[in-house]
């Protein structure tokens, strides 16, 4: 995959972001207000308490076709306060409760594996690497519960293009921080940590894949997957893996955690799929947090949690019952 020079970004625009981005990430510079706290700020909150406001993180509304989700947005208190995110424990509180303890700074992200130009990207490099959008895309967890989040990031593509994946590259893998000094529950049996997930190379450069910094206008809530973390739209939420330390490019497809696990209940692709059932219930319906109690009515799965416009062709010719 060759980067052609209009698609790079000229290199004194790069310094400068990346000079502002720096002051941003240690909070002495504009981006930083007042005494909020720079990015990976450790905060001990009691069970209950959200964060509070973190550092904002600039963006544009995308113009991406199907990036603007129309549902309401999940109340940010819902959104940062029921995660799944197994490293701080299995209750759905507890990511919130717990994830104080990950430091954030300083953070790079290892590419490995097939490509022209494997390295060490610091976290400052990856947040000026392209410019910064918000898409605000529909969530949708495979235990049944949807949320509707504004995210801050840029297509995934943006960074595959930088380090020309080779010809022979078919799956990209996504490995997670397991730092059992900061997330108390790695090392439980749960899982083989560190969590892993991957994506077909196709489905990794797909325009609505995201790589997201922040939410809401803000950088990332630790519970939420900080400093960086992916977004795929169209498939349940544990495909999005949080907290990258590593981005492998393969020929073989990875095993990814969930599917090491429990291989009958989670496949690979894991795409959102109403037809297809998760062996201890239906996936037909779905409840969106925050707008409907235990006994409200609920909506009806879409086929590719609604991006099927986008994405279908993926899939053209696959059994999706098969390759679920």
């Amino acid at each position: 995959m060759k980067l052609q020079s209009s698609n790079i970004t000229p290199r004194t625009l790069v310094d400068g972001r990346r000079d502002a981005l720096r002051r941003m990430l240690s909070g002495t510079g504009a981006l930083a207000l007042g005494s909020l706290p720079s990015l990976g700020s450790a905060q001990v909150l009691a069970p209950t308490q959200r964060p509070g406001k973190l550092a904002p993180l600039p963006s544009k509304a995308s113009a991406l076709a199907g990036a603007q989700a129309m549902d309401k947005p999940t109340a940010y208190k819902d959104a940062s306060g029921y995660n799944n995110f197994y490293e701080f424990g299995t209750d759905k509180s507890d990511p919130a409760a717990n994830a104080h303890t990950l430091k954030t700074t300083p953070w790079a992200v290892d590419i490995e594996g097939l490509v022209k130009k494997p390295g060490r990207w610091a976290l400052e490099d990856l947040l000026a690497l392209s410019p910064m959008e918000e898409r605000i895309y529909r969530l949708r967890c495979v235990e049944g519960w949807s949320m509707v989040i504004p995210w801050i990031g840029y297509s995934l593509a943006e960074l595959i293009k930088r380090v020309e994946p080779l010809g022979n590259a078919k799956f990209v893998e996504f490995v997670t921080l397991a730092d059992p000094k900061t997330m108390p529950f790695v090392g439980s049996r749960m899982l083989d940590w560190p969590y892993t997930e991957g994506l077909r190379m196709d489905e990794a450069l797909h325009p609505l894949t995201l790589l997201a910094f922040g939410m809401y206008g803000e950088i990332l809530p630790n519970q939420n997957g900080a400093p960086l973390r992916l977004v795929v739209p169209w498939k349940y939420g544990f495909k999005s893996a949080k907290s990258i330390v590593k981005i492998r490019f393969s020929e073989r497809q990875p095993a990814t955690a969930w599917n090491k696990a429990a291989p009958q209940e989670y496949g690979f692709f894991s795409n959102v799929n109403p037809e297809v059932d998760h062996p201890r219930w239906s996936q037909a319906t779905e409840r969106r947090l925050g707008e409907d109690g235990v006994f409200g009515k609920k909506r009806k799965t879409l086929m590719f949690n609604g991006y099927e416009a986008q994405v279908g062709q993926l899939y053209a010719g696959m059994d999706l019952k098969k390759f679920y």
